[in-house]
């Protein structure tokens, strides 16, 4: 009796065969420069980020907390 294929097993094959048709997800390069709209987002995510500091556990899991003001 032949072992039945598990669907991921089916969906993984399904997407190697489109991968090999179509080509890799992700063709752009990282070495352009970032445009001002991009320059002006990381900026602002900075600085939301920047109001949060993050806490380690003894187990190893962390979260995030407000910073506290000095």
């Amino acid at each position: 009796m032949a072992e039945k294929k598990s669907r991921v097993n089916a969906f993984m094959r399904a997407t190697g065969k489109f991968r090999w048709v179509f080509g890799p997800a992700q063709k752009s390069g990282v070495d352009h420069p970032m445009t001002e709209e991009n320059k002006a987002l990381l900026k602002q995510r900075e600085a939301e980020a920047s109001q949060w500091e993050t806490v380690t556990r003894a187990d190893g899991s962390t979260y995030i907390v407000p910073k506290k003001q000095s």
